[in-house]
């Protein structure tokens, strides 16, 4: 398996394999939203609920139905298409009344709220997502799995990008090389997005990678970059603070991994020179990824799982819920216990 195939892929093998998405009510997501809207303003924010659609494709369809260009359109996050998810929507109506939705929309799409706001709602801003899936044609080591349930409760799971993130073959960070070196043009400004982004996560997941075959994706390594649990600023850990890897056993602090780009790593020693390592297995996507200028981010390398609740209706189906940060998949999860067959 290449370099790039194989960093797609956590090496730990789980105890159980199933079929997620035999329909899409098997999966279901529910957007926890950062901010209520507060009831006036030229933006028209809607809690919508769709079945078998993507979110773009709502998108196109709310604008349409509103008389507006899709840029007046806003929302926090990309959902699954073969699901039945909810979230927010905003629609940017100034000096226009509220849609009469009617038969504007298809019946997999229902307005479930709707509030004004002054603002647009912009990527990014949610507090998470709650999931309730169902697994079915579950087989293998039903002890095994729910000990490892209750481990992932205390301790969270590695914080791997999950397939969506590659495109539905796989292949954009393949397409994302191409770009760089010239073999492939791109003018879609999103497009182009969406492969800057696979690179990006391939080379985190490479990463992480590692540091899960090594045991250290949970454990304060001298030189990591420790982020604050649910936020954005991080130190760089010296040894010098007794109470980090107490903190660290808490879910208070995580580990952090490189999403590529330009600029220089905090981290140190034998952390850099395993960051290092990964970039030089990739020297097109990450050399890319600079000359893009795209800026050098961070990514905890450990998912907090709240919330985490199992249960078996049937023998052979798994049902569970769990709430997720910004960013984390639901599918790292899950591959954390099973292999995974998606219906059809």
């Amino acid at each position: 398996m290449s370099g790039e195939k194989r960093a797609l892929h956590e090496q730990d093998t789980p105890p159980l394999q199933g079929r997620i998405r035999s329909q899409p009510e098997d999966f279901r997501v529910d957007e926890l939203p950062a901010t209520a809207p507060e009831g006036e303003g030229e933006h028209l924010w809607l809690r919508v609920r769709k079945t078998g659609l993507n979110t773009e494709q709502v998108a196109s369809m709310l604008a349409r139905a509103a008389g507006v260009g899709r840029r007046a359109v806003g929302y926090a996050g990309l959902k699954d298409r073969q699901a039945v998810t909810t979230q927010w929507f905003s629609l940017h109506l100034p000096g226009m009344a509220d849609p009469h939705w009617g038969d504007h929309l298809p019946p997999q799409v229902e307005v479930l709220e709707a509030a004004r706001h002054r603002r647009k709602l912009q990527i990014g801003h949610l507090a998470g997502n709650r999931f309730h899936l169902r697994v079915r044609a579950c087989d293998g080591d039903r002890e095994a799995a729910e000990a490892r349930l209750a481990a992932m409760a205390r301790g969270g799971v590695p914080n791997f990008f999950g397939p969506q993130r590659f495109g539905r073959d796989g292949d954009n960070p393949a397409k994302a090389a191409a770009l760089f070196q010239g073999q492939l043009r791109v003018r879609d400004r999103k497009l182009r997005g969406l492969y800057l982004s696979a690179a990006r996560a391939l080379l985190f997941n490479d990463l992480l990678r590692r540091r899960v075959a090594d045991g250290t994706w949970d454990r304060a390594l001298i030189g990591d970059a420790l982020q604050l649990d649910g936020r954005g600023s991080f130190f760089v850990h010296q040894g010098e603070d007794p109470t980090v890897d107490a903190r660290v056993a808490d879910l208070d602090l995580h580990p952090t991994g490189p999403l590529w780009g330009r600029g220089t790593s905090p981290v140190e020693g034998a952390v850099a020179a395993l960051e290092s390592e990964v970039a030089a297995q990739h020297p097109v996507l990450a050399r890319g990824l600079e000359e893009a200028g795209l800026r050098q981010e961070r990514r905890p390398l450990r998912l907090r799982v709240e919330g985490l609740a199992w249960d078996w209706p049937q023998e052979d189906i798994l049902e569970l819920a769990f709430t997720l940060g910004p960013g984390g998949y639901a599918t790292t999860v899950l591959a954390r216990v099973m292999r995974l067959e998606e219906g059809e």
